[in-house]
């Protein structure tokens, strides 16, 4: 079983497999008189014209460490983005794709505040919380196709964190 280490979640590192959403760096608009920022666009949303944008809610359990990586997913039809609605950290894992097959899985470790959106068929692993449970805002393709295809590793990667 081959080990993976998470490495901290940047725009930079993630760009590959989508936008990481925060406000580090982002140039807000104020509104509401002054009292609220406003953070445009932080996102590249992509939906196949056979469906539409949703939201939908996402409450996960934690997981522990070492995690035992056995598969990852990803989504034809649009991208997916995790919005966490507390400040706990949580683990990002992706995959490159060699002809449909997901190959070389990384991880990332959020800082707390970082939302992410992985682009339209990117392998991606489930949901990792691993503090406590956790809820996210999900926003992504909502319609009657399906729009999740899952590629089962050989042999499992374990993630220690």
């Amino acid at each position: 079983m081959k080990l993976l280490t998470p490495e901290p979640l940047t725009a930079d590192a993630f760009s590959p497999y989508g936008n990481v959403i925060e406000t580090d760096n982002a140039k807000p608009i104020s509104i509401n008189s002054g009292k609220c920022l406003r953070y445009n666009d932080l996102a590249d949303i992509e939906i196949d014209g056979s469906g539409s944008a949703g939201i939908s809610l996402f409450d996960a359990k934690p997981y522990t460490s070492p995690y035992q990586l056995k598969h990852v997913e990803r989504h034809p039809l649009g991208s997916q983005t995790f919005l966490p609605m507390t400040r706990d950290r949580y683990l990002v894992i992706v995959a490159v794709d060699a002809n449909n097959i997901a190959q070389q899985p990384k991880v990332f470790l959020t800082n707390g505040k970082q939302g992410v959106n992985y682009r339209r068929n990117t392998w991606h692993g489930v949901l990792t919380p691993i503090v406590t449970n956790a809820l996210f805002a999900v926003v992504d393709y909502i319609g009657l196709q399906n729009n999740i295809e899952e590629y089962v590793f050989d042999k499992p990667y374990l993630i220690e964190f």
